[in-house]
């Protein structure tokens, strides 16, 4: 006879606001500010700072995709003015970060500061298990799939319009009865949204959820300009997981839109720019699913990907020569960096460089408006 397994009821963790928690990084102090003419960069991260923004002038002279991927420091460490006016100027067609990233950046925009000691906060048996950002952004994913949205539109509309429109409860149960056969996912979703609504006893109406420091939220900005944001989240990856709110069935089907519209995007990458910023897995698998799935749709077409440049900035120095030496063999520890092995399968070309974040997209951004 097989044991029955333990699983963790998240109904009797004890859940913590986030004015009891002490955070690291204040957005209105740690921002990083936009650079001018005579700021000065490492020499190695503004020659790929130049090569990269020349790129991204051809993409979109072309029409063609210039997509960032990114991880959650590029958000924390406060590149979100960097960000915003890169898309504010058109530079940028589509962005893309892990759940983290979402979770740093709304935190930012509803307190002005993001980043709890985990060590301390572990030890503690309180990390990440805090009301407010499992609260609102789980319930933003849950709405937001009923609407259809992606996670990264549900998150940074929330955002933009300062609250959420919650649907009377009966209402959605009479539309899941009647599109069940017709639309059976929105039928669930509306089902999902119904019984969150019932179970945390969430009054319907406009929810306002205040975020007074919106300005720096990067998903907000997008969501307001019609650039995708989307997000690529790991089921377990993030301390939204950790609230009695959060839903499997709403963060799959969000994340699922966003892969979607992510693949969408790098349809167009041909001659265009992929930029992977920091980001150690999220950015390198979904890439080379998306573009497989592009290049079978192009190949249909009579036609292929071609001539996309792509430029991999993180921290970790890497003497490998991708470009004249090839693929590493198996026993060199260089074969085992996932984001740059991934990328030079991808065909086009391929950069490598190894340099902050806080460093190289000021420098993008110098090169793309001072130069």
């Amino acid at each position: 006879m097989k044991k029955e397994r333990k699983v963790i009821n998240r109904d009797l963790l004890r859940v913590r606001s986030l004015s009891e928690r002490i955070d690291k990084v204040f957005i209105e102090k740690d921002n990083i500010r936009l650079p001018g003419p005579d700021d000065r960069f490492p020499p190695g991260t503004e020659a790929a700072a130049l090569k990269a923004a020349g790129k991204i002038r051809g993409a979109r002279e072309n029409g063609a995709s210039v997509i960032i991927a990114f991880g959650a420091h590029a958000i924390k460490n406060g590149n979100a003015p960097v960000l915003i006016e890169l898309m504010k100027q058109g530079w940028l067609t589509h962005l893309a970060t892990n759940g983290a990233g979402i979770i740093h950046d709304w935190e930012f925009a509803f307190q002005g500061r993001s980043s709890e000691d985990v060590k301390v906060n572990v030890g503690e048996g309180k990390f990440g298990i805090w009301h407010e950002t499992g609260f609102y952004i789980n319930l933003a994913i849950i709405t937001g799939a009923y609407c259809g949205l992606g996670y990264g539109d549900s998150v940074g509309k929330m955002i933009s319009e300062g609250g959420l429109m919650i649907p009377a409860r009966d209402s959605l149960l009479k539309e899941a009865s009647e599109i069940l056969t017709a639309d059976p996912d929105k039928a669930a979703a509306a089902l999902d949204l119904a019984g969150t609504i019932a179970r945390f006893g969430i009054s319907p109406g406009f929810m306002q959820i205040s975020h007074p420091f919106k300005s720096f939220s990067v998903q907000a900005a997008a969501w307001e300009l019609g650039i995708p944001f989307t997000g690529h989240p790991m089921i377990g990856h993030d301390i939204i997981y950790n609230h009695p709110l959060n839903n499997g069935a709403a963060v799959g089907r969000t994340a699922l839109r966003d892969f979607l519209s992510f693949a969408g995007s790098v349809l167009d990458i041909s001659n265009g720019v992929y930029l992977s910023v920091g980001s150690a897995v999220m950015s390198p698998m979904i890439f080379e699913k998306a573009l497989s799935m592009a290049q079978n749709i192009k190949i249909q077409e009579n036609s292929r990907i071609h001539d996309h440049y792509m430029l991999v900035v993180d921290l970790a120095a890497s003497d490998w020569d991708w470009k004249k030496s090839g693929e590493p063999p198996p026993d060199n520890p260089a074969y085992y960096l996932r984001y740059c092995k991934t990328f030079a399968r991808m065909g086009g070309e391929m950069d490598y460089l190894s340099a902050d974040n806080r460093e190289f997209l000021p420098a993008l951004y110098k090169m793309l408006n001072h130069h």
